[in-house]
């Protein structure tokens, strides 16, 4: 059996949509179990099976962040699956030398280097999503895609803007593409501030002030639910949207990679991510591979394509990709 090095990209919360997943339950086996597996953990936990809800919606339940986040795991965990048995049927074993998840897939990322089990990835993602959830509704909160800016200028938009609210950078998408996120008045400055700056803002449809101090609460919740799991070292790199480098045990503290990725996930609800330091940091040390691109969607493969245009994502939004 020859072997297949690769690298796996998995989508985060907004690339959701009614009927993901369904081709690929419908086309595997390994697909459809493990959409009976996650509907076993779940129940009615969403007010529906998540099978249902992710095949046939309604969208204003599946775009809810309680309901999105679970779905769109589970979804990008069946897509591997199916590939790795459709691979193994053609004599083709794939070997991951690398993953890599923007926010929520982050979690999809660790399970498929093994540092977290299905069940354990799935409870806690619902809990990530209901805390965020909780948390956005809790306060006004809003987030604004600045287009042309540079970090140096993102911070300089925030530091203008906040006045005596929060307003922090919350992703570094591509080179040119860094959103903020914080209290709605404060974005609402933003957007002139980045005017006068000769920079192009838009406001963005969420619920909330993600991936900014507004989300301390649900980090909170977070902290507590992952010490109750265990976590396992990687078997392969995994990115960590906070630091945009690998997962690693903290030499200077001596902490575990286990302990490490505990911290950063808990921080990676109030930190920015930066997506674009993880795809470059791939790029230089994961070697030669393909680099594929989880379902649903294919958000990714457009980032990449602002991020190094030399590297090319497969989709697998549906088994025909």
């Amino acid at each position: 059996m020859s072997t297949n090095p690769v690298i796996l990209l998995c989508p985060g919360q907004g690339a959701q949509r009614v009927g993901m997943g369904k081709a690929w339950f419908e086309h595997a086996p390994a697909a459809a179990q493990t959409f009976g597996a996650a509907d076993e953990v779940l129940g009615d936990r969403l007010g529906v099976r998540l099978s249902e809800l992710c095949f046939e919606g309604p969208a204003s339940r599946l775009n809810q962040t309680d309901a999105a986040q679970p779905a769109i795991y589970t979804v990008s965990v069946a897509c591997y699956q199916a590939l790795v048995t459709e691979a193994e049927a053609s004599g083709i074993e794939i070997d991951i030398v690398a993953t890599a998840g923007l926010s929520l897939g982050e979690y999809t990322a660790l399970h498929l280097a093994g540092a977290i089990s299905f069940a354990d990835g799935l409870e806690l993602v619902t809990l990530r999503g209901r805390a965020m959830q909780d948390a956005a509704q809790a306060v006004d909160g809003s987030m604004v895609a600045l287009i042309g800016a540079d970090e140096q200028q993102a911070l300089a938009v925030c530091e203008a803007a906040a006045g005596d609210e929060i307003l922090a950078p919350a992703n570094f998408n591509t080179p040119g593409q860094i959103v903020l996120s914080g209290h709605a008045g404060a974005c609402d400055r933003a957007q002139a501030e980045a005017e006068q700056l000769g920079l192009k803002a838009t406001r963005l449809e969420v619920a909330g002030a993600f991936h900014s101090p507004l989300m301390a609460p649900a980090a909170d919740r977070l902290r507590e639910a992952l010490g109750r799991i265990e976590i396992r070292a990687p078997r392969t790199m995994v990115c960590s949207n906070v630091s945009g480098a690998e997962h690693r045990q903290d030499d200077d503290s001596g902490a575990t990679v286990e302990e490490t990725i505990r911290e950063r996930l808990v921080e990676q609800l109030t930190h920015p991510v930066r997506w674009a330091d993880n795809c470059r940091w791939l790029v230089e040390h994961a070697g030669e591979a393909e680099w594929h691109e989880m379902a649903p969607g294919k958000t990714l493969m457009g980032l990449m394509r602002r991020i190094d245009r030399s590297v090319k994502v497969v989709k697998h939004d549906e088994p025909s990709d």
